[in-house]
């Protein structure tokens, strides 16, 4: 083997998925097929579970001291949503997609792990040696006893990588998934709206959405500033007349011709930085894992970009699989972790991929003015103002909600979702003790000490005397948390956790 996993594509969800094995203690290659990385914004918000999630693995404080990255208010639909519970509360911070490539590509050389460019994809071949495509030994033989079994990736210039496991994050026209002959079910692109970074003159509008009366429509966010300082915004414009081939180029002029449209002539183009046309295709892969190669990011899921929720959802690919495949290839995965990873991410995805469809109807991106869709929009406007309604649809956008499966715990309000970011006094915060990137044991009365020492090796465990002078006292509940942060028991009702151990942790053996 030259390496325990190969990830294909060096954009945020196989930059983040490299952090995640180097964490877990995998060898890792990761290549790219460009000859260096984009300087185009493309996304431009982080949502408040991959702040989060950052937060875990000590990259948080480094991304804000990026440069100046406004806090924007959420939305669904061009609706306003609140602020979410938490540490990092609010709904999405706006920074450049090209920001978060460069800090964790320093990152990762910093660990010893430089991308590998130029490389181009052209084979992929895998052995079985006693792997069914599921995952499953034949014969009784576990997963993680086949030493021998592998993936064997070709290169355009002939070169060869023989890795364990293979990951594609090779985006939305992945290599990986034709290769793989990889079921794409979904629907087609029919329309395409114009997102473009630019700096403007004049009346800069502050509002997020506004429409005409004839159907054409804008939405403005905050992209940070320049180097010169001076603000950038992200524009994105639909409606009549705008939807035209992808491929075709986005002018200047296109730009201006939107803005006097929806705004007038009171607000100008100063710069044009990045410009391409998107489309509305929603497809999601039948399968996130396919034997020894698995699909994140855009290469499992693709949908029209709204509230940022692209990247940020393979983001979250990345930081569900990285410590699954730690496991697997370190001899510590129980049956069946790796399967979870499709169990967990692709209900998520599809409700990303549903919220998203909702989103654009609502909207009327394709600015036709019907009646039926101004009504629904008006009922819709009015719900939303609801409190527990806005804030159901802020767990949607932000990820907060999405919850995992977890057996035998699923009664507990806290099992499946992120750990809160509790103070623990002199141990610190939750989040300051995951960046071991180990499962942890929260155990405020001393009643597990004895039941986790077998997983030691692998479960940090923080005892009454960690939690001395902690806000929370010996208040805080006993929770078990995964390498991901998310908790997958909770001690109330007498519950014991070496069930949920052995799960998510394997044999101590």
């Amino acid at each position: 083997m030259d390496t325990d996993v190969l990830v294909v594509g060096a954009g945020p969800t196989g930059m983040t998925l490299a952090g995640e094995l180097l964490t877990a203690g995998a060898s890792t290659v990761l290549v790219d097929r460009l000859p260096r990385r984009s300087d185009l914004s493309k996304a431009g918000g982080v949502q408040s579970r991959t702040l989060e999630a950052f937060d875990q693995r000590g990259l948080l404080e480094p991304l804000l001291a990026t440069g100046d990255h406004p806090v924007s208010t959420g939305h669904f639909a061009g609706i306003p949503l609140p602020d979410q519970p938490g540490r990092h509360h609010l709904p999405w911070r706006s920074v450049p997609q090209v920001v978060i490539e460069e800090l964790l590509e320093r990152h990762l050389a910093a660990r010893g792990v430089h991308i590998r460019r130029n490389h181009d994809l052209v084979g992929l071949a895998q052995d079985d040696a006693g792997v069914t495509d599921a995952g499953v030994a034949d014969a009784g033989v576990t997963a993680n006893a086949v030493t021998d079994a592998g993936v064997t990736a070709t290169f355009a210039d002939g070169t060869t990588v023989r890795s364990r496991y293979l990951v594609a994050a090779d985006g939305a026209h992945s290599t990986v998934r034709s290769l793989l002959r990889a079921a794409f079910p979904g629907e087609p692109g029919t329309l395409t709206i114009i997102a473009a970074d630019v700096r403007l003159g004049g009346a800069d509008p502050s509002a997020s959405h506004t429409w005409t009366e004839d159907g054409h429509w804008a939405a403005l966010f905050p992209l940070g500033t320049d180097p010169e300082g001076r603000p950038l915004r992200r524009l994105v414009l639909g409606g009549p007349g705008q939807s035209l081939p992808r491929e075709t180029p986005v002018t200047e002029d296109d730009i201006r011709r939107g803005l006097r449209t929806v705004f007038g002539t009171q607000t100008h183009l100063l710069e044009l930085r990045y410009a391409r046309r998107i489309t509305n295709a929603s497809r999601q892969i039948e399968r996130y894992r396919h034997g020894r190669v698995f699909l994140a990011g855009d290469a499992a899921h693709v949908h029209l970009p709204l509230g940022a929720q692209g990247m940020n959802t393979g983001i979250q690919d990345a930081f569900n699989l990285g410590w699954k495949l730690g496991a697997a290839v370190r001899g510590r995965a129980p049956a069946g972790l790796l399967d979870t990873y499709h169990a967990e991410r692709h209900p998520a995805g599809a409700a990303v991929l549903r919220n998203v469809r909702a989103q654009s109807l609502l909207m009327d991106w394709a600015g036709t003015r019907e009646p039926d869709v101004l009504a629904a929009r008006e009922i819709f406007t009015d719900l939303a103002r609801l409190p527990d309604v806005r804030r159901h649809l802020a767990g949607l956008m932000s990820g907060m909600a999405t919850r995992y499966p977890m057996p035998g715990s699923e009664l507990h309000p806290l099992v499946g979702l992120p750990a809160p970011d509790l103070d623990l006094g002199a141990s610190g915060r939750v989040h300051e003790l995951l960046r071991s990137g180990r499962g942890l044991l929260l155990d405020p009365a001393g009643t597990y000490a004895q039941a986790v020492v077998p997983w030691s090796d692998r479960v940090d465990r923080v005892g009454e005397a960690g939690l001395a002078g902690s806000d929370t006292g010996t208040g805080a509940e006993p929770m078990l948390i995964r390498p991901d942060g998310y908790v997958c028991w909770a001690g109330a009702g007498g519950a014991r956790p070496e069930p949920a151990l052995a799960h998510w942790f394997g044999d101590p053996r």
